[in-house]
């Protein structure tokens, strides 16, 4: 079987030549402008072809003229037949020299650059240092970005898995950052490498080899009581105990809470941090705070407006404000924990939840709890009022 040849690899925000599918077609080649338009979600939509042809190097052609203003519907007919060896080695020359020269301008670009360019991509907007309203979202990569001081000034491409390990463990030996500070550090370093590995601006993704070298200094925690969540329920109107409320029959981590998604119409919580368990699962909103979440996403758009440390302060103030003792937002997850424990929830389901990771390969690989399953075992959690 004959190997299809590969062609060169196109400069970014040139367009796409796309391979049709069947193998009878006069015109093979599909050629795409530039995306210009995404969606919600941050994906592109798709565009119209400007035109069929049946050389992949007559489409670069195509892509030339367009991106010059000079390409008009019916022109790719002027050029020759296919498999011109004075044009291939033409546009082969000319994909060599655009490629270095966007090569070039990529590696003058400093870690400072690529941020801006990663937050103006996430939030629609420009970075600024003005004082203005913010999500909590964007307060948090702020704030992780201003701890890397260190790598702003340095040239992106040329950073490596050791630049950022050093940087990440004196935010903890230097500055004394906790662990849940450590974690956004990461996660900013992950989010700019998959921002950058998408448009050409690094050569590996050396965020992946990155490690918090200290214990998780927020695992232990004490759960509120029966009598504690009582006490919540009857202020269920107060937007901090509302909170308190859906973080202890949901379980996810404060910092989780950031960019939850929140899917009203299925009745689930989407999301989570940290490690490949904790990453990317489905925790069933209880019927019993279904009310509360919707109530909050009605009236903020989000489950944490504010900074994990600014809703330290606020919770700190609302348990003496109610008579409680004081517990952290960890303690929460200890409260579901124990939840599932004292309903005789199936402890797969609970870890599922939990983000928790199974240790033996039949459970890793096997195991599957549908969301109609995991919200059967989530309702037997009954709610004391």
């Amino acid at each position: 079987m004959a190997r299809r040849k590969k062609h060169p690899k196109l400069p970014n925000g040139y367009g796409s030549i796309k391979r049709l599918s069947g193998k009878n077609r006069t015109n093979p080649y599909g050629v795409y402008p530039p995306t210009e338009k995404f969606d919600e979600d941050g994906n592109p939509v798709a565009q119209k072809a400007l035109c069929y042809v049946d050389d992949w190097y007559k489409g670069f052609t195509v892509l030339t003229w367009y991106k010059h203003g000079e390409y008009y519907p019916g022109r790719e007919k002027e050029l020759t037949e296919s498999g011109n060896a004075e044009l291939n080695n033409m546009i082969a020359t000319i994909l060599g020299k655009y490629t270095q020269t966007q090569r070039e301008i990529a590696d003058q670009k400093t870690f400072e650059d690529v941020f801006k360019d990663f937050y103006q991509w996430k939030f629609k907007k420009e970075y600024t240092t003005k004082k203005e309203k913010r999500t909590s979202s964007e307060n948090s990569y702020r704030a992780a970005f201003k701890n890397c001081e260190e790598l702003h000034s340095k040239s992106f491409r040329s950073l490596t898995t050791d630049d950022l390990q050093a940087v990440l463990d004196d935010c903890n030996t230097v500055k004394g950052l906790k662990h849940s500070s450590l974690e956004l550090v990461k996660n900013l370093y992950n989010q700019m490498y998959k921002y950058a590995d998408a448009n050409d601006l690094c050569d590996k993704k050396y965020s992946d080899y990155v490690q918090i070298g200290i214990p998780d200094d927020d695992e232990h925690g004490v759960p509120f009581t029966d009598d504690d969540l009582l006490v919540l329920w009857k202020h269920s109107d107060h937007p901090t105990a509302e909170m308190l409320l859906i973080m202890c029959y949901s379980g996810f981590r404060i910092s989780e809470y950031i960019d939850l998604e929140v899917n009203l119409e299925k009745k689930y919580f989407f999301g989570g941090l940290k490690t490949d368990a904790g990453k990317n699962r489905i925790v069933p909103i209880h019927s019993e705070i279904m009310p509360l979440v919707e109530k909050k996403i009605s009236r903020e758009g989000t489950l944490l407006p504010c900074t994990p440390n600014k809703f330290r302060e606020q919770m700190t103030s609302t348990l003496s404000e109610l008579g409680l003792k004081q517990h952290t937002p960890h303690d929460c997850r200890h409260t579901f924990s124990k939840l599932c424990d004292d309903y005789k929830i199936d402890w797969k389901c609970k870890k599922l939840m939990l983000g928790h990771a199974f240790g033996d390969v039949t459970n890793k690989v096997y195991l599957h709890r549908t969301l109609e399953d995991l919200r059967l075992e989530i309702e037997k959690i009954k709610i004391c009022r």
